[in-house]
């Protein structure tokens, strides 16, 4: 099946509403779906949940989607880069939720996995376990945390094909793998789209069966976060 769509807002026509819930792959600014994000923007669909490992900066990728005010609420494990998400949650303005960074990565796989609970050590005794079941088991004590599923999943990947398998590179193979099994849609955006046939097989780190439609990206920006140097010994 070719599932290659013309651009980005072809590929998310009719999938986009109101107070839909949506994955954005990627780790800071890393593996993000820079084109999907531009045509969420654009589309204009409010009231949006982001589950995302951070919301970007103030000014490129999901940072942007704060800018106009389209997200409600926010799943994340930081957000420490973004100044107006700092001003809009002290104003009341936009709901978190925090996770430890392993246990929002394991509430997508659960979900992509059919998975609808687990239990996991990270967080007993502090705020996170606050209002979550808890259980003793070999003598620890454990959280009970529910798996994560979306109406939309955007992830960004280095290589594709026209069937929609699916391979990263280096950091941007952290959240966009199990993103992409958890999404009631699933739209990709690739650096490299080619023909199927031509990726090796064991290689592929997302099957395309979990992937609905796919673009080939241009022009990719790849920011740095906060750029650290130092002086070049002499």
């Amino acid at each position: 099946m070719d599932k290659v769509r013309s651009d980005a807002k072809a590929a998310l026509d009719g999938v986009v509403f109101d107070g839909m819930t949506v994955m954005s792959g990627g780790f800071g600014l890393c593996g993000i779906a820079e084109h999907l994000i531009l045509a969420l923007r654009d589309l204009g669909v409010k009231d949006i949940t982001v589950i995302s490992n951070n919301c970007g900066v103030d000014d490129f990728g999901m940072g942007l989607l704060l800018q106009t005010k389209q997200i409600k609420k926010m799943l994340s494990s930081y957000v420490g880069e973004n100044a107006e998400f700092e001003r809009q949650f002290l104003c009341g303005e936009l709901e978190l939720e925090f996770n430890p960074q392993g246990t929002l990565a394991e509430r997508i796989r659960a979900g992509g996995a059919g998975i609808p609970a687990f239990y996991t050590r990270t967080g007993f005794g502090t705020v996170i376990a606050e209002g979550k079941e808890t259980r003793q088991f070999n003598g620890e004590w454990y959280v009970m945390e529910t798996g994560l599923t979306a109406d939309l999943s955007i992830v960004k990947a280095w290589k594709g094909d026209r069937a929609g398998n699916l391979i990263y590179r280096k950091t941007s193979r952290n959240f966009n793998p199990m993103m992409a099994t958890a999404g009631r849609v699933c739209v990709a955006e690739v650096e490299h789209l080619v023909e199927v046939g031509d990726l090796d097989p064991d290689q592929i780190h997302t099957p395309g069966v979990y992937v609905d439609r796919i673009i080939q990206g241009q022009n990719y920006e790849k920011r740095i976060e906060r750029l650290t140097t130092r002086e070049r010994s002499v």
